[in-house]
């Protein structure tokens, strides 16, 4: 998909971090964006920045956990703009502790997000793109992690290794059918700004106060190889123009891959993944 002025784009989790990055990206090429996002102070105030910088907003609150409130977004956007032809599976939380320690609640909530947000974004999207008969594009948001499993963050690396074999699985099957949509994943490293350090703000029942948030936000600091978020949409904007599935953004990373790519050809366990993302 190469003209992207007037055309539509939906980010999930667009109100924040690369998802807000997205959008000022892609709104700058001319794309009418639909920003979906939890949380709906955050959201209006996302609205509100783009269309001083000239965007057409449209702006959902949607819960990418729960498969009714994906639907009603897809609703919302055939109904106001009638198309859609870029679609960022976005949204994303995080949570730490050892594998076998970690609430099976937490591993409930962080799935539902990161990988289920994904499933029910492609589910009720894709149908409407390919009656549309448009060409489009798909961008799913996985991570560096999906990758590469990193220690004391299982339930993250088990839902984006699940978004990298969606994605992978999605590319597939609109190829038989001979669709004109292409995907790409993103698997990011650091990337600052995105305030995924205090996911549990979004949480279904979570009571946390500005100043916790903030010094969650405040409490690691990010290495040298961290990225902006405009720096991320760049990559993807690349990405989608250039119809490429893998989006690699942190070249530090190229070296552990590919000994990890020859550890599983010849059976070696690959040790010198960092402990931590």
């Amino acid at each position: 998909m190469r003209d992207l002025a007037g055309k539509v784009c939906v980010i999930t989790g667009g109100a924040s971090g690369i998802g807000f990055g997205l959008a000022e990206r892609f709104s700058a090429e001319g794309m009418k964006i639909v920003l979906a996002d939890v949380e709906q102070v955050a959201l209006t105030e996302a609205a509100r920045r783009l269309t001083i910088q000239g965007a057409e907003v449209l702006a959902v609150q949607t819960d990418v956990t729960d498969a009714v409130s994906v639907e009603s977004l897809a609703t919302k956007v055939y109904e106001h703009f009638g198309a859609v032809h870029l679609l960022c599976n976005n949204a994303g939380v995080v949570t730490a502790g050892l594998a076998w320690e970690q609430p099976l609640d937490d591993w409930r909530w962080l799935l539902g997000v990161d990988l289920w947000g994904s499933i029910h974004g492609i589910h009720a999207f894709v149908p409407k793109m390919l009656a549309g008969g448009e060409p489009g594009h798909i961008v799913n948001t996985s991570s560096i992690a999906g990758l590469l499993a990193f220690g004391g963050i299982a339930a993250y690396d088990v839902a984006k290794a699940g978004v990298v074999a969606l994605s992978e699985a999605l590319y597939h099957d609109l190829r038989a059918v001979e669709s004109s949509i292409g995907v790409s994943v993103l698997c990011p490293g650091f990337v600052s700004s995105t305030r995924i350090g205090s996911s549990e703000r979004n949480r279904p029942g979570a009571q946390h106060s500005a100043e916790d948030v903030a010094e969650t936000e405040d409490a690691e600091p990010l290495p040298a190889s961290a990225m902006t978020p405009g720096q991320i949409a760049g990559r993807v904007f690349d990405a989608v123009l250039g119809e490429r599935f893998w989006i690699i953004t942190h070249e530090a990373y190229y070296a552990q891959l590919t000994k990890k790519a020859a550890g599983i050809i010849d059976g070696t366990i690959v040790i010198d993944v960092p402990a931590t993302l």
